[in-house]
């Protein structure tokens, strides 16, 4: 599929998903009550706008108290896009950004200066456009005509034109600036250095992926590139940004302060405005803003209001003058700009180009993102595994047309994919047992264990004692025959299974009886419905993570008990089935691995009756009934 015909599609699936999201909010909010909406998190009602100030970059930040009572538990976390109300039924006021939650005060950035606050509000989670309005114009871009290089680029990333490599190098020839790099990431990092168009690094779970991308920066720079360096999440450009941050590159951090990590909030681009030597005068004006908002928020009278609100808009004027060039000379001394994908479409990076672009986490980001900072450079380095978890895509019509598919997964597996393409196949985090059905299931057995990992169990941590657990890697607790069936957990589809929440309660207890900490364990579920029921019953462990498979992708632990949940006579294996997402299930732990799950269901499908044939074979295994019983 050539470019043109790729991006007329592509804008049509967009707004199949965009109406799916639209829609899902809308359902929500006609079928469940004000009361059901807070339950979930989604909601909070009657917040007391308690003061206004100004935030990082000039913005402006609402302070938010309950009214009464205490602040009932939620999910708003840092960068949710969320919407003040003052009632159900009336448009937003405005929207905004979540910046922090601490005790009864939550803070959030909102995006209108001049909206007129009521005392009272609501903040509801919301599917915010500006997403798809970026990807859209990406996806436009990709129409227009290009000529010369920058055609060839755009044609090699299409298969249109045979993608090409400089001369190679002898790998030993290169002065590494991590001397620990075993082979194979070596190999990659050489590989990518020679792309003239496009490269990929192919990092299963454990094999120091982000290691070999911190390494290929470091070179590129090195040889007097400037680098653009991507991922899809905020988290992910945070990680990337601390460990080059670490190396002593000069970078900057694109991106709305709320969304940037604490650990690398001094090189993000508000706090360097902050820091620059002109800071003087803009703190000044900044004070006189902060004194403006004071008075709007106190005014008597809508004529004092309005003053009040046009010195307010006059000062920050100027403000945003003095930022503006600042900025311009920050972001053009930088050697490295990081920035979401989607973060990348600021007009800040439009002005001039870049040397290569490197996107992390490339295969859990929409193709369309991708096109937002790869016409910013000359070449373009992709990192990731596409046979962990995809983006999540709501409209089911949109994933089967092609939206779930990633450009790096369309690459890997492209007649060009062997020529672009380098896989990392030394993994420095799981037990040789633990790694062992991914590794010859996805990964095709080229995946080896280092041998610092290859044999570590839990009783090698320090005050660990031997159990049932403790001494084992990997154990699987077989529940079939024991009549812990599956029910529905909610309405919205979800599963839970109450017996294989009691059977993981027991090997948590286990675990923690052996002195592993609480903070070392995670409990890994498909279904949130599962979730929700573990949370209540293990709400004594505040140190234990326990989440979905989403949830833990990119992290890992010490010892993960997994609860696959689906136990039914009719042997509906429901999303079990995505062996992408079964991929990283099994591969978040270190040391310890427990598998919960009913036998007789997952035989009814193919690749899980390999799966419980490779545990029987493997792990440690015990019925369901026998440890019920012990």
């Amino acid at each position: 599929m050539d470019r043109h015909t790729f991006a007329a599609e592509h804008l049509r699936l967009l707004r199949l998903e965009r109406d799916a999201e639209i829609a899902e909010a809308e359902r929500l909010l006609r079928v469940r009550s004000d009361a059901e909406l807070q339950a979930r998190g989604t909601t909070l009602l009657r917040l007391e706008v308690a003061d206004l100030e100004p935030g990082f970059g000039g913005r402006l930040h609402v302070v938010l108290r309950p009214s009464r009572g205490e602040l009932p538990a939620h999910r708003f976390g840092p960068g949710d896009v969320v919407a003040l109300r003052a009632s159900r039924d009336e448009p937003p006021l405005c929207s905004g950004v979540f910046v922090r939650g601490r005790g009864d005060q939550l803070v959030v950035a909102i995006d209108d200066d001049e909206v007129d606050l009521p005392s009272l509000v609501r903040m509801d989670q919301l599917a915010t456009d500006v997403t798809f309005r970026r990807l859209d114009s990406a996806l436009r871009g990709l129409q227009r005509e290009r000529k010369g290089d920058e055609a060839k680029y755009l044609d090699a990333l299409f298969g249109e034109r045979e993608a090409t490599f400089a001369a190679r190098p002898e790998t030993a020839a290169i002065a590494w600036f991590d001397p620990a790099l075993d082979p194979s990431q070596r190999d990659a990092v050489a590989h990518a250095l020679r792309a003239e168009h496009v490269a990929l690094i192919h990092g299963p779970p454990g094999t120091g992926k982000t290691t070999a991308v911190v390494e290929l920066v470091r070179q590129c720079v090195a040889r007097g590139e400037r680098v653009l360096a991507c991922a899809p999440s905020n988290v992910a450009v945070d990680n990337l940004a601390e460990r080059l941050l670490r190396a002593g590159l000069r970078v900057v951090r694109l991106g709305h302060p709320a969304r940037v990590s604490a650990a690398v909030r001094d090189v993000s681009l508000a706090s360097l405005v902050a820091d620059a030597p002109e800071q003087k005068v803009l703190r000044d004006v900044k004070r006189e803003v902060d004194a403006g908002l004071r008075r709007v928020h106190r005014a008597k009278s809508r004529q004092d209001r309005w003053a009040a609100r046009n010195e307010v808009r006059a000062l920050r004027a100027e403000l945003r003058q003095l930022e503006a060039a600042i900025t311009k000379g920050l972001v053009d001394g930088a050697e490295v700009v990081l920035a979401t994908n989607v973060g990348a479409a600021s007009e800040l990076l439009a002005e001039r180009p870049f040397d290569r672009v490197v996107i992390d986490e490339a295969a859990q980001a929409l193709e369309a993102a991708c096109w937002i900072p790869i016409p910013l450079g000359r070449r373009v380095v992709l990192a990731g595994d596409h046979r962990q978890l995809p983006p999540t895509i709501q409209s089911e019509q949109a994933a089967a047309g092609g939206l779930a598919c990633t450009l790096f997964e369309r690459l890997m597996e492209s007649a060009q994919g062997p020529a672009i393409g380098r896989m990392l196949t030394l993994q420095y985090r799981m037990h040789e047992r633990i790694q062992g059905w991914s590794a010859q299931r996805l990964y095709d057995g080229r995946l080896t264990a280092a041998p610092a990992v290859r044999s570590h169990l839990l009783t090698d941590l320090p005050e660990v004692t031997a159990n049932d657990w403790t001494t084992e890697p990997l154990c699987f607790v077989d529940t079939a025959g024991c009549s812990h069936d599956e029910s529905a957990g909610d309405d919205d589809g979800s599963k839970s299974n109450a017996g294989e929440a009691e059977l993981v309660v027991r090997i948590v207890t286990a675990l923690r009886d052996a002195g592993v900490p609480g903070s070392a364990i995670a409990v890994i579920t498909p279904y949130n419905a599962q979730v929700q029921l573990l949370r209540a019953r293990l709400g004594g462990e505040p140190d234990l993570e326990i989440g979905t498979v989403d949830g833990l992708q990119g992290r890992e632990k010490e010892a993960v008990v997994v609860s696959l949940v689906r136990s039914n006579e009719h042997g509906e294996v429901g999303f079990l089935a995505e062996l992408r997402r079964l991929n990283v299930a099994l591969t978040r732990a270190r040391r310890h691995l427990t598998v919960v799950g009913d036998s007789a269901t997952l035989a009814h499908h193919k690749d899980l009756c390999q799966l419980v044939e490779h545990l029987q074979q493997h792990a440690r295994y015990r019925s369901a009934f026998e440890l019920g019983n012990a």
